[in-house]
């Protein structure tokens, strides 16, 4: 009989923890802390262009929206530090990123120390594009954010989805200034 309580114990103790689990991320996520974003184009750039434009840190300052400053502070192949300083009024961040890259296929960036943020994590994944024209591709996008402050977390919810949008669209607006028009029209692509 005590074993058989005991028993019952632990699966109550189990519950209540895994509860108090679910609980606390629901939590976060009712908050409104955390951002998430995933996309996915095709477009009409090859993989090779549009990577160049993404891993061109150092050049976020002109082209990037939001984007104040980008000084590279640390490079070696396929990888790099920057320092960068986004601001969209009221908000001003400077951070530290981390940028891993696999030539023509991924960009990553981690924020390693910002102020503002609890983590900004970036992927841009590049894949072929039609299978008859080498000049374009498809990109994936990701963009994970949470602030510190649950202030900032609901003045981000008045502007998340246009900032994302401005963003995204300043790589491809870059590539056409670099490279030319597109041979397609963008597309946008479900997941």
């Amino acid at each position: 009989m005590y074993r058989h309580i005991l028993a019952i114990e632990q699966r109550i103790l189990q519950c209540k923890h895994n509860y108090i689990k679910v609980s606390i991320k629901n939590v976060a996520q009712q908050s409104g802390k955390l951002k998430e974003y995933e996309g996915r184009k095709l477009i009409g750039f090859s993989m090779e262009q549009i990577y160049t434009v993404v891993a061109d840190v150092e050049n976020y300052k002109k082209f990037v929206p939001f984007c104040k400053k980008s000084d590279i502070i640390y490079k070696k192949e396929n990888f790099l530090k920057a320092n960068l300083v986004i601001g969209f009024p009221p908000l001003t961040e400077s951070y530290t990123s981390e940028v891993s890259m696999v030539p023509s296929r991924l960009v990553k960036a981690d924020c390693t120390d910002g102020i503002l943020f609890d983590h900004l994590k970036t992927l841009w994944i590049f894949s072929p594009g039609l299978k008859n024209n080498a000049n374009t591709c498809v990109i994936d996008f990701s963009l994970s954010f949470e602030f510190k402050s649950i202030i900032h977390s609901h003045m981000s919810n008045l502007f998340f989805n246009e900032i994302v949008r401005q963003m995204e669209n300043a790589f491809v607006q870059e590539a056409e200034k670099r490279y030319g028009k597109p041979c397609l029209k963008t597309v946008r692509l479900e997941r």
